[in-house]
């Protein structure tokens, strides 16, 4: 009988390298980032038209950390948890899709031109940015960037905006390229930044200094526009309302009104604990002690006033997603539906025990309110 033969030698290796391959190619899948990414895609929102109904209730809640600081965008409601973002339907609350990242940690997330644009931390620090279709949650792009760790992020047409306090980073929205970076000047730290339509506003503090510099850039090149003081009592709360057609600073006690094109002063309006802004185009809205304040957004002159326990969120033009060119202002019953230009009540959505501090948007018959921690829906 014939014994039968060995396999060479060389098979014998080659099986063996085969085998230590593959258990490396385990291990490096295991580890990586493709590995520890879970992702999820959905077919474009089909939101029902319509306005909110005269007597509306919650629909369905959810939580958030870090949210937007608008929620809505293209159709979807988009929130942040630890590792990733998730993307709802507005009528019911169902999660439409998400994306999230095991292996890092979510620095911040904001959404603007149809993304919602994501950075993460894998280590101290916030190095990897990726923008997520709002609608369908397809990866537009991904980029490498180097944020510090407790970098935050906001948005406004086209521009991205992440502050620190050792600088400013701008990002393109609807591509990945980073426009420019601002250090402020030696012995200076950055206090506050925002972003609008004027360009990003940054309030630096300057070591010896008796007052704090207010400084507007260009939102697309990052060149100074203009520079001016804003003297404050000692110890008194300095910070950024927004960055518009009127740029609004609480110093203190007082909200101060500037011109986006100089920084002049058009209107001073009395300081709650609270103070936010919101422009609406012609009109720029301070909630301040319960009162909705609509200056003209040119010359500061006061257009209207009404009662307020929350902000309305930009009026938008007449689509099938959205309450056409109205303002739902949170109100102690409800959600009133004023017009812009004028502050006259058009309509209103009664609710039970409406919780205060909120931004109101209409997605056709929803009122989506976004809260500092969660997002509520009403219809």
């Amino acid at each position: 009988m014939l014994q039968p033969s060995r396999p060479p030698l060389r098979v014998w290796v080659w099986t063996a390298a085969t085998v230590a391959l593959a258990v490396v190619a385990a291990l490096l899948w295991r580890g990586s980032d493709a590995a520890a990414t879970q992702s999820t895609t959905a077919a474009p929102a089909d939101v029902p038209t319509g306005t909110p109904a005269g007597a509306v209730s919650e629909a369905w809640s959810t939580a958030g950390d870090p949210l937007p600081e608008s929620v809505v965008e293209d159709g979807r409601v988009v929130v942040g948890t630890r590792h990733g973002v998730r993307a709802l339907d507005p009528v019911t609350g169902a999660e439409a899709w998400h994306y999230t990242r095991s292996n890092a940690r979510l620095c911040g997330l904001t959404a603007t031109n149809g993304v919602a644009v994501a950075v993460f931390a894998t280590e101290d620090r916030c190095d990897e940015a990726v923008a997520l279709d709002a609608d369908t949650g397809v990866r537009a792009w991904t980029r490498s960037v180097l944020f510090r760790g407790d970098a935050t992020l906001d948005s406004t047409d086209r521009i991205v905006l992440a502050t620190s306090p050792t600088g400013l980073a701008t990002l393109d929205p609807t591509g990945n390229t980073l426009r420019w970076r601002y250090a402020p000047p030696d012995g200076c730290r950055i206090a506050d930044a925002d972003v609008g339509s004027a360009g990003v506003a940054v309030l630096q503090q300057c070591d010896g200094a008796d007052a704090l510099q207010l400084r507007l850039l260009d939102g697309f090149e990052g060149d100074a526009r203009w520079t001016r003081d804003l003297p404050a009592p000692e110890a008194a709360e300095v910070r950024l309302l927004g960055a518009d057609r009127l740029l609004g600073v609480v110093v203190g006690e007082e909200v101060q009104v500037l011109a986006a094109e100089d920084g002049a002063l058009r209107q001073r309006l009395p300081a709650a604990t609270d103070v936010r802004l919101l422009t609406a185009d012609a009109v720029t809205l301070f909630l301040t002690g319960g009162t909705l304040s609509a200056l003209d957004s040119t010359s500061g002159a006061m257009r209207w006033e009404a009662p307020a326990i929350g902000l309305p969120s930009a009026p938008v033009p007449d689509t099938d997603t959205a309450t056409p060119d109205v303002l739902l202002v949170p109100s102690a019953d409800g959600f009133t539906h004023r017009d812009p230009a004028t502050g006259v009540e058009q309509a209103r959505s009664r609710v039970g025990d409406l919780p205060a501090g909120g931004v109101a948007a209409g997605v056709g018959p929803v009122v989506v309110y976004r809260l500092p921690d969660r997002v509520l829906g009403y219809r």
